[in-house]
């Protein structure tokens, strides 16, 4: 009796690792599935592709900005659609590159949030950095981006 209790136990103990294990490979998938989201953004955004850059994000897209400097600090909201012209009009001779230093990102169900650090080069020369701060919806079978909020400093 005693000893087939102990197979039970193992069993379970058995069985509640493997649970985990699971668990934490799915999370660990989910994670790598809104990084990619985040990643396929700023591969349209640095070859100013609006058509890449809308497919990672819901038609409800809020964009929003804090600028901080000596002259004191800014509260800015842009349309997607006032994103999308601007980013379109960029003169090809600009470069500019958006390098995201880290991801944090939580899952909570269907909602992502991802806070990532970057520095942001016009031609080459660092212009500001800051952090973004994406919130995400799993949409059908991919993540969306519905807030874009960053802050940028000299």
């Amino acid at each position: 009796m005693e000893r087939t209790l102990q197979m039970v136990k193992i069993r379970m103990m058995k069985s509640l690792i493997l649970v985990m294990l699971l668990l934490g490979i799915s999370g660990h998938a989910q994670k790598d599935e809104v990084q990619r989201t985040i990643q396929t953004f700023f591969e349209g955004f640095h070859a100013k592709d609006t058509l890449k850059m809308k497919s990672t994000c819901s038609e409800k897209l809020v964009l929003q900005s804090i600028s901080e400097s000596a002259k004191g600090n800014q509260f800015s909201t842009e349309t997607p659609k006032e994103f999308y012209v601007a980013m379109a009009t960029i003169p090809t001779e600009m470069q500019f590159e958006e390098r995201i230093l880290s991801y944090n990102i939580q899952i909570d169900g269907t909602m992502a949030h991802a806070w990532t650090p970057y520095e942001f080069y016009i031609n080459g020369k660092l212009s500001h950095k800051g952090v973004n701060a994406f919130t995400l919806f799993k949409e059908a079978e991919s993540w969306k981006i519905v807030h874009l909020i960053d802050t940028r400093r000299k």
